[in-house]
């Protein structure tokens, strides 16, 4: 699991935005940008070509 203090200093590379954790813990989301970053090995992979688009049905 990620940090609470790092979750706190990370932001959206792509538009600068606050990001959350996701409800699996297993990534940080862009609700702004609707984007999934990775979660490996504890690290947050926070690179816009490898982010996820978030599907359509999830809020």
């Amino acid at each position: 699991m990620i940090k609470k203090e790092l979750l706190e200093i990370l932001a959206c590379p792509q538009c600068k935005g606050p990001v959350e954790l996701a409800a699996d813990e297993n990534g940080i989301v862009c609700r702004a940008c609707r984007l999934l970053y990775a979660i490996r090995d504890g690290i947050p992979i926070m690179l816009i070509d490898e982010a996820k688009p978030l599907p359509a049905n999830q809020p």
